[in-house]
C-alpha cells in the first residue's frame, strides 16, 4: 500500500535528481538514486522519475547503474514510450571496455520485456554470443530465450540456433549449461534440444567442469539420449560411476535417475546402482536440511519397492530426534516398518512404543498404525504393545488403537481371541468417531466372543439422539443386527428400539435408508438376513503374504527424483479408516519382476512320461495332445493387470459351492462362461517352503498368490490368480487353490473318466481307489477356455516341481 504523501516525497527526490551540486558528487548523486530505490521498495509510486532516472544511467559508476536499471526494468511497462531512451544508453553500454558493464547491459536489456524493443535487442545479443568475455556470453545466450518468451510466435532463427548448439562446445561450463536451457526454451516445439552420440559423449566428459546445479541439468538432459550399442552404454555408465556416489544428493539424485533411464532393459545393473547409492542416501537422511532429509526419506521409500532389504542393517539411522518435526517422524516410521526382520523386530517394537506416547496425536496415532502394520507378521508381540496402550485410557491413543486392531483382526483372524477380550471398558474413552465406528464394527462381528457386547451396544443405542456422526450411527445399525443374530435375546429390544428411532426420527437419509433395509431384511426371516450380513469368514489359518515383494524399477524410474514421491511417497500406507473394513478401497499394485505380460512356453513337465513297466510306452490320443500341437502357433501369455482383490477373489471362488447347493446347479453350470478342473502334482516338498520363496517363484511367471497357510501346517493352503491369454484370443481370469492335507489327495466327482484315464497311462503312481499323494491343484477360468486352462496348469506345475527340486 503506497505512504500516504508520497508525492512530497517524489517532488523532493525530482529536486534532487536535477540538482546539479548533487549531480558533481558521485557519491551524493548514488546516494539520491539509492533513495528512490529505498522509496520504490516501500510502495511508494515513483515512475514520475523515470525520466531523470535515464539520465542518472550515464556514468561511470558499476553501483549506480545496477540501482538505476532496477529502477527501469521495474517501470519499463508503465513507460513502454519513455523506454526508447534508454536503448541508446544500454547499446552504447553493450560496447564498453569492462565486461562487466557489457554484461549488466545486456541482461537489462533483455529484462525490459518491451516487444516493440526487440528489434534494438537483436544486434547486441547476436554480437554477445561472440564475446571474449564468458560472462558477456552466459547473458547473451540466456537473453535469446528472454527473448523466445516475449516473442513466442515468432519464427526461429536458424543461425542463431546453430550457433548455440555450437556453443555447446564453449571452454566455459556455464555457457554450455545456458546453451542447454536456451536451446530447450526455443525449441520447446519441436521437442527440445537434440542429444546425439557427439553431443553426449562431450557433456559427459565436462561433467565434472559444471557447478552442482549444472551437472544436475545436464544430467536430466542426457535422459533423452539412447546408446546405439551395449558396449557404448557401459562406456557412459562409467562415466557416470563417480557421480553415482557424489557427496552432494542433487547430484547423486539425478546421475541415479540417469542410471535407470539408460538401464531400463538391464534390470541387473539397475539393482548394482541401488546397491551403490545405499551411502549418499543414509547421509542425505542425517542432513541438517529438513528439507533435504525429507525428500530423502521419501525417495528411500521408492527404492525399497525394488530391493526391500536395501538398508536392513541401517535401521538404527531412521529412529526418531526429539526436535524432529512430525512430517519426517512419521516418514521415517513408515521406513522403519519396510525393514522389520526377525533380528530387529524387537528392537523397532520397542522404539515404536515410545513413539506411540508422543504429544503430538498425529505422530503418536502414526507409530501405532505402524506397529499394526508389523503386526500382520508378528501378531503376538505387537498385539502385546497394543493391549498395553489401550490401558493408558487416552483418547487419541484408544482410538488409533481399536482401529489397528481392527485393521489386524480382518487380516490376521486368528488374533480375534486376544483382541476380544481386550476391548472391555474401551468405549468409555474413545470420543472420535472412526474410532467407535472401529469398535462397533468389533462389536458386531465378533459380540459372540465379547460377553459384555450387548451391555457396551445399548449404551451406544440409549445415546443415538445426541449422536452427531452419521457414519457412527450406521455402523451401529449394522452392530445391532449383527449382534441380534448370534445373541437374540439380549438384544431383541434395543434393536427395536434403534430401528425405530432411525425409521421414525432420524433426519440423516442415509441413515433412514439403512434402517429400513434392515428392517425389510428382518421381515424376510433370519436366514435371508444371515446370508446378507454373516457371509462365509476367511480361514483363521489362512494369513496374506506379508510385506511388499520386490517390484521392478521401471514402474518407479521415471518419478525418480521428481516431485511426485514427495507427494505420496508413502509405502502401502494405511487409508484412512472409514467405517469398516469391507468398505475400505482396495487398489494393489501388480507385484512382479517381468514385464506386464509375460510369455510363457507350454511344456508338459509335471506329465512327462514315467520309466513304465513295458511296452512301447506311446501315449494314447487325446485332446491334451491337439492342446500341445496347437500351442506351438499361440503361445501362452501371463499377466497380473488388472488386479484382483482378495475379496473379489472369495466372492469368484465360493460360486462353485453356492452352485452346487441350489437345485439345478448343472444348468446353472452350463450356463455360466467358466471351467473348473482338479489335477494332482507330486511334490510333497513344496508346503515346506517358506512363504517369501513359493511368492518369489510364483511372480517370476506371473502368478499371484493372495494368501496362503503357514509352512509345516496341515491342512497346507495356497490361494492364487492370474490372467491367461494365448495369441490374440480373449484374456481369461485364472483362479487357483493348492491343497495338500499330508495324506493322499482324491480328485473331485467332477473330473472325467477320460482324464483320470490319461493320467493313469502317463505313469502316475495311485492307488487302487483312485487316490495319489500330492498337491491337489484346483483351477477356474472364466471366461472358458480350456487350452489356456491346461497351458497355465503346465507352468504351475513346472514352478512347484522347480520348488521341489531346490528344496531337496
Amino acid at each position: 500500500m503506497p505512504y500516504l504523501g508520497n508525492e512530497e516525497t517524489v517532488k523532493e527526490l525530482r529536486r534532487a535528481l536535477s540538482n546539479p551540486n548533487i549531480q558533481c558528487d558521485q557519491l551524493r548523486y548514488r546516494n539520491t538514486v539509492l533513495r528512490v530505490i529505498r522509496s520504490m521498495s516501500q510502495g511508494v509510486d515513483v515512475s514520475g522519475l523515470f525520466s531523470e532516472m535515464v539520465k542518472a544511467c550515464a556514468t561511470v559508476d558499476i553501483v549506480q547503474k545496477k540501482l538505476v536499471y532496477v529502477f527501469l526494468c521495474s517501470y519499463a511497462a508503465v513507460n513502454p514510450e519513455l523506454s526508447l531512451l534508454v536503448i541508446n544508453t544500454l547499446r552504447k553500454d553493450c560496447q564498453d571496455p569492462n565486461p562487466m558493464v557489457r554484461s549488466l547491459a545486456l541482461r537489462n536489456m533483455t529484462n525490459l520485456r518491451l516487444p516493440s524493443l526487440v528489434e534494438y535487442v537483436e544486434q547486441p545479443l547476436t554480437a554477445g554470443l561472440r564475446d571474449r568475455a564468458a560472462c558477456v556470453r552466459r547473458v547473451a545466450v540466456l537473453g535469446w530465450a528472454k527473448l523466445h518468451h516475449l516473442q513466442p510466435d515468432s519464427e526461429i532463427d536458424a543461425v542463431v540456433v546453430n550457433e548455440l548448439y555450437s556453443l555447446l562446445r564453449d571452454p566455459d561450463p556455464v555457457v554450455m549449461v545456458n546453451c542447454l536451457r536456451a536451446l530447450e526454451e526455443i525449441l520447446k516445439e519441436e521437442g527440445g534440444v537434440a542429444i546425439n552420440k557427439p553431443i553426449t559423449h562431450h557433456l559427459l566428459n565436462r561433467l565434472k567442469e559444471c557447478d552442482l546445479w549444472g551437472q544436475c541439468e545436464v544430467l536430466r538432459f542426457l535422459q533423452r539420449y539412447r546408446p546405439k550399442s551395449e558396449d557404448e552404454l557401459f562406456d557412459i555408465l562409467s562415466l557416470l560411476d563417480a557421480s553415482l556416489v557424489s557427496p552432494h544428493p542433487p547430484v547423486m539424485a539425478a546421475t541415479l535417475s540417469l542410471f535407470l533411464s539408460l538401464c531400463s532393459g538391464v534390470p541387473s545393473v539397475s539393482l548394482a546402482a541401488l546397491e551403490r547409492v545405499r551411502g549418499p542416501l543414509l547421509a542425505a537422511c542425517g542432513s541438517g536440511s529438513r528439507e533435504m532429509k525429507f525428500a530423502a526419506l521419501c525417495h528411500i521409500q521408492l527404492l525399497l519397492r525394488s530391493i526391500p532389504g536395501l538398508l536392513g542393517a541401517h535401521y538404527k539411522r531412521f529412529f526418531c530426534g526429539y526436535a524432529e518435526p512430525a512430517y519426517i517422524k512419521q516418514r521415517k516410521m513408515q521406513v522403519l516398518v519396510e525393514l522389520v526382520n526377525d533380528d530387529n523386530v524387537g528392537m523397532l517394537l520397542d522404539e515404536l512404543k515410545g513413539y506411540c506416547t508422543d504429544v503430538n496425536p498425529d505422530t503418536a496415532q502414526t507409530a501405532i498404525s505402524a506397529i499394526g502394520r508389523i503386526g500382520r507378521s508378528y501378531s503376538d508381540k505387537c498385539l502385546e504393545i497394543l493391549t498395553g496402550l489401550l490401558g493408558l485410557k487416552q483418547d487419541h491413543i484408544t482410538s488409533a488403537v481399536v482401529q489397528t486392531m481392527r485393521d489386524l483382526i480382518w487380516v490376521c483372524p486368528q488374533c480375534s481371541d486376544t483382541v476380544c477380550s481386550s476391548l472391555e471398558g474401551c468405549e468409555e474413552t474413545l470420543q472420535d468417531s472412526q474410532g467407535r465406528q472401529a469398535l462397533l464394527w468389533l462389536l458386531g462381528v465378533y459380540g459372540e466372543r465379547i460377553s459384555s457386547a450387548p451391555y457396551t451396544l445399548e449404551g451406544f443405542i440409549d445415546e443415538v439422539k445426541s449422536e452427531i456422526s452419521p457414519g457412527v450411527k450406521m455402523e451401529l445399525l449394522t452392530a445391532a443386527v449383527r449382534l441380534f443374530l448370534c445373541r437374540p435375546a439380549e438384544t431383541q429390544d434395543m434393536l427395536g428400539r434403534l430401528l425405530h428411532y432411525c425409521i421414525e426420527e432420524e433426519a440423516d437419509m442415509c441413515v433412514r435408508d439403512q434402517a429400513l433395509l434392515y428392517y425389510r431384511l428382518l421381515l424376510c426371516g433370519l436366514d435371508q438376513t444371515r446370508r446378507v450380513l454373516q457371509a462365509r469368514r476367511s480361514d483363521p489359518s489362512l494369513g496374506v503374504f506379508i510385506g511388499r515383494p520386490a517390484e521392478p524399477v521401471g514402474q518407479w524410474a521415471r518419478s525418480f527424483n521428481t516431485l511426485e514421491p514427495l507427494k505420496d511417497g508413502a509405502v502401502e500406507t494405511e487409508p484412512a479408516s472409514r467405517g469398516s473394513p469391507e468398505h475400505v478401497t482396495f487398489d494393489p499394485k501388480p507385484r512382479s519382476d517381468l514385464p506386464e505380460t509375460l510369455s510363457c512356453s507350454y511344456s508338459e513337465t509335471g506329465r512327462s512320461d514315467g520309466d513304465g513297466d513295458g511296452g512301447d510306452g506311446a501315449q494314447p490320443p487325446d485332446s491334451r495332445s491337439a492342446v500341445m500341437a496347437s500351442s506351438t502357433a499361440a503361445p501362452l501369455s501371463l499377466s497380473l493387470s488388472p488386479p484382483l482383490s482378495p475379496e473379489e477373489f472369495e466372492r469368484l471362488w465360493l460360486q462353485r459351492q453356492a452352485l452346487q447347493d441350489e437345485p439345478g446347479c448343472e444348468g446353472a453350470r452350463e450356463e455360466e462362461d467358466c471351467v473348473w478342473v482338479e489335477e494332482c502334482i507330486e511334490c510333497p516338498t513344496v508346503p515346506h517352503c517358506s512363504p517369501q520363496s513359493l511368492q518369489a517363484a510364483m511372480q517370476l511367471v506371473n502368478i499371484q498368490a493372495l494368501a496362503f497357510t503357514p509352512p509345516q501346517a496341515l491342512p497346507w493352503r495356497v490361494y492364487l490368480y492370474t490372467h491367461a491369454r494365448r495369441g490374440t484370443a480373449r484374456r481369461s481370469l485364472v483362479l487357483g487353490e493348492l491343497l495338500y492335507t499330508g495324506a493322499a489327495c482324491r480328485l473331485g466327482d467332477g473330473r472325467a473318466e477320460d482324464e483320470q484315464t490319461e493320467a493313469t497311462a502317463a505313469g502316475r503312481a495311485e492307488g487302487e481307489d483312485g487316490e495319489r499323494r500330492g498337491i491337489k491343484v484346483t483351477l477356474r477360468l472364466q471366461p472358458r477356455d480350456e487350452t489356456c486352462l491346461r497351458g497355465f496348469l503346465s507352468v504351475l506345475t513346472t514352478v512347484l516341481n522347480t520348488l521341489t527340486e531346490h528344496s531337496d
